[in-house]
């Protein structure tokens, strides 16, 4: 089949350049188009710098030129990206945090779905790893980590930094912690309005030494609330990851968690999503799956949103158990449990060296409570 470039012209006019509202031959997204026989080479250019939208802007022209001029064409597309020279940012009102390279906050839109523990084998993955970790338990109100790194009674203690007096984080298996967990008893409940919560996390934040970190994984608490504001008014967050199960109940919030975090106004790169209580397989049938709460629900969620699918956990006990005992299941040597948490760390230290590459850093927001309502504005 000989290809022409009207034809390919007219099937490009089918998909609206990202972030505009006119197709891309119309609104010049389309700079050049030549055509080697079977093979065809597309020149574009967009404004909409994040990677997301470069990767959907592939995968949208690679599928119609195949459905609607010929579907063994070879086509090579060239991206470039064309950001207006003074784009509008974030007002800096959080303090930069030396020493930290990255900051990842774990966030769900529903409790109950296993982000805590999603976080905790993280953070020891990585630090497996070979890399510097701290972690810090922004879950006020249901603080878990002290459980789960089995430090319940251990308690921060003071250094001296420069002539100032820092928390220095408990650390347990390679990664820093702090928590409120530290600060309460047990069975003590904490009922603080927002700016007291707001002011407990600054401390924790800008009252500690961490020292050098190549990741701080902030685990917030569930919902899209006043905490997830704070957190990102008090600090650059390089990007987030949304952790989910399959059913319609949590994907449904983690839809609204995703959606936080892609507000205009907020702008933190989504990393991905990752899927725990996937499935379950019962020690006698090692090769059944029980797909108790559905079936890759948070893998469709991923694609719909255009978001990286980072991988998924199963329902396993000893998951749990590891986590009662305060030993994360990351840490079984050879067994399936570390395999999964190590496929899902690299592949979201793989999505933050793109998301580095691709995008500037992050900036925090500001703040302004109006009404008793928490309004985000970029200025």
């Amino acid at each position: 089949m000989k290809l022409k470039k009207q034809d390919i012209l007219k099937a490009l006019e089918q998909i609206t350049v990202p972030g505009e509202g006119q197709n891309m031959v119309e609104g010049g997204a389309i700079k050049n188009v030549q055509i080697f026989g079977d093979e065809v080479e597309i020149d574009i250019t967009i404004s909409n710098p994040s990677l997301q939208a470069r990767k959907k802007t592939e995968v949208e022209i690679l599928k119609i030129i195949h459905k609607e001029v010929y579907e063994k064409a070879k086509i090579k597309i060239n991206i470039k990206v064309d950001a207006p020279a003074k784009p509008q940012v974030n007002e800096i009102k959080g303090k930069p945090l030396p020493g930290i390279q990255n900051i990842i906050a774990v966030a769900s839109g529903k409790g109950g779905v296993g982000k805590s523990t999603v976080t905790a084998n993280l953070a020891v993955t990585l630090a497996k790893m070979g890399f510097k970790v701290g972690l810090l338990d922004a879950d006020i109100y249901g603080p878990s980590m002290p459980i789960m790194f089995d430090v319940t009674h251990e308690k921060p203690l003071a250094v001296n930094i420069d002539g100032k007096s820092k928390m220095k984080p408990v650390e347990n298996y390679g990664v820093k912690l702090l928590s409120i967990g530290f600060f309460t008893e047990p069975s003590q409940a904490v009922i603080w309005r927002g700016p007291m919560a707001a002011k407990a996390l600054n401390q924790m934040i800008f009252d500690a030494h961490w020292g050098e970190l190549d990741f701080l994984l902030i685990d917030l608490p569930p919902g899209t609330g006043d905490i997830h504001l704070s957190i990102m008014q008090a600090m650059p967050v390089t990007g987030a990851v949304v952790v989910s199960t399959p059913q319609e109940v949590a994907l449904s919030d983690a839809r609204k968690g995703v959606a936080m975090f892609q507000q205009e106004s907020i702008n933190v790169p989504v990393l991905g999503i990752i899927e725990n209580m996937a499935y379950f397989t019962p020690e006698e049938l090692p090769n059944n799956k029980y797909y108790i709460f559905g079936k890759e629900g948070a893998k469709n969620l991923s694609e719909d949103l255009n978001v990286p699918f980072l991988g998924e956990v199963p329902l396993v006990q000893s998951i749990r158990e590891a986590g009662d005992v305060g030993r994360p299941a990351a840490l079984q040597i050879a067994s399936p449990i570390e395999a999964s948490f190590e496929a899902i760390t690299r592949n979201v230290v793989q999505e933050l060296v793109d998301r580095n590459k691709s995008l500037p850093p992050t900036e925090a927001i500001k703040i302004t409570t109006m009404a008793g309502c928490a309004a985000v504005n970029k200025k």
